[in-house]
């Protein structure tokens, strides 16, 4: 139990520090996007290598690959399913992945603090789905722009 707590206390600390790091970011919000939520386990290079990767029972893909692993064509649609949880795959087993659509809502579990930029992405009615929308269309325009040739 205690190794499983620390487990986590070092994901979550890394994390913290990866949230850090992309707020020094703010030019690029898909980086900053990825640096906080997605580098702790496919590395802040998207190849697979994040420092909690090794702890993973299925190892992160190297997300620089997805283009070249599909003839040439980012596949955009199927990547914002993955993010968002709405896409499984069944061969691959259970879901480690955290299904970053609940977690990037701003709303979920209030009372706790939200970023004011979040209300500012949700637009005039304030949507809380705008701002998921949002969060992951900037992952996915940054790994749009890091695939190998």
């Amino acid at each position: 139990m205690i190794k499983c707590g620390a487990k986590w206390l070092i994901i979550a600390s890394l994390t913290a520090g990866f949230a850090a790091a992309a707020r020094a970011e703010d030019s690029d919000i898909g980086k900053s996007e990825f640096q906080s939520s997605c580098a702790s386990c496919h590395g802040t290079d998207a190849k697979g290598k994040g420092p909690v990767s090794d702890q993973l029972k299925t190892p992160p893909p190297d997300l620089t690959m997805l283009a070249k692993n599909n003839n040439g064509v980012f596949p955009a649609n199927a990547v914002y399913e993955t993010i968002d949880g709405l896409k499984t795959i069944p061969a691959h087993g259970s879901r480690e992945m955290p299904i970053w659509g609940e977690r990037f809502n701003p709303i979920i579990n209030l009372p706790h603090y939200v970023d004011p930029s979040y209300w500012k992405m949700a637009g005039p009615e304030k949507d809380p789905e705008v701002v998921v929308r949002k969060r992951i269309l900037a992952v996915i325009d940054y790994l749009s722009r890091v695939q190998q040739k």
